[in-house]
């Protein structure tokens, strides 16, 4: 039963979603008027883009046996997905999010870019950074950038987010999917991108 609770909550706040939950926040929180039309093409494509297209893709590796799991256990196997994240982002930023229309959302996925290419890179140099630490924190830290950008009280949303990192680490840790170094490393990396270019839309 424990075993199964934390395999849940490591599925639920799987990675792919995370991207969708920031877009979702941001037009739940924004005061700017945005028309509903656009919200609804905004969140279909990031739908597409970060969640449906993601699984085809993992399909097709794990056909060609270039992956064995969703949770890209080994730095070897984080490559080829990794690096097909970078392009996927970098199409959305391109594409679907360009900073003349909504700047917030713009350098939220610029930071989960800069997140992918850091975890790209310590994957190349075989050092394992825990992917949901990754997405999670850096979900949290655009949170509270958007509570201090807008001066709204979002301490619900970040007790939330508080227990959500803690379950998220503990699952990780019992299922022996990392180690604490690992989670930290993905904390760091999660979080510090959004840091980073806060400065540019606060």
């Amino acid at each position: 039963m424990k075993n199964f609770l934390l395999k849940s909550i490591s599925f639920v706040f799987h990675p792919l979603i995370m991207p969708l939950l920031g877009v979702m926040f941001y037009f739940h929180k924004t005061p700017r008027y945005i028309p509903k039309p656009i919200q609804n093409a905004k969140i279909f494509s990031i739908v597409i883009l970060t969640i449906i297209l993601p699984i085809l893709l993992f399909f097709l590796l794990k056909t060609i046996n270039k992956v064995d799991s969703i949770y890209l256990k080994s730095t070897k196997e984080r490559l080829i997905p990794l690096l097909i994240n970078c392009v996927i982002i970098t199409l959305i930023l391109i594409r679907v999010l360009t900073p003349n229309e909504i700047v917030e959302l713009y350098y939220f996925f610029l930071g989960i870019l800069c997140s992918t290419l850091a975890c790209f890179i310590m994957a190349v140099f075989k050092v394992k950074a825990s992917i949901h630490m990754i997405a999670a924190s850096g979900f949290f830290m655009f949170a509270v950038a958007i509570g201090l950008h807008y001066k709204i009280n979002i301490n619900g949303t970040i007790a939330l987010m508080m227990i959500i990192l803690g379950a998220i680490a503990t699952s990780r840790l019992h299922l022996k999917a990392h180690t604490n170094q690992e989670l930290l490393i993905g904390l760091i990396t999660g979080l510090f991108p959004q840091l980073l270019f806060m400065k540019y839309w606060l």
